[in-house]
């Protein structure tokens, strides 16, 4: 049985082929958007100064 594959999803796969360098570019740019290490005083830090929100705000048409 033949798999369906996307016109899109041939051309990316050729791309990358004749282009490998393009995945280097990605990984780099995942590293510095995502990859990032757990600082887990930092994490307390913002929790702590977060501000609650009411439970319920709506804001009423009338100045």
């Amino acid at each position: 049985m033949e798999t369906y594959e996307s016109d899109t999803t041939l051309f990316l796969r050729e791309f990358l082929q004749k282009h490998p360098e393009v995945i280097d570019k990605q990984k780099k740019a995942r590293a510095t958007w995502w990859d990032k290490p757990y600082d887990a005083a930092q994490r307390e830090e913002f929790d702590s100064a977060r501000v609650p929100k009411k439970p319920y705000e709506y804001y009423s048409s009338e100045s």
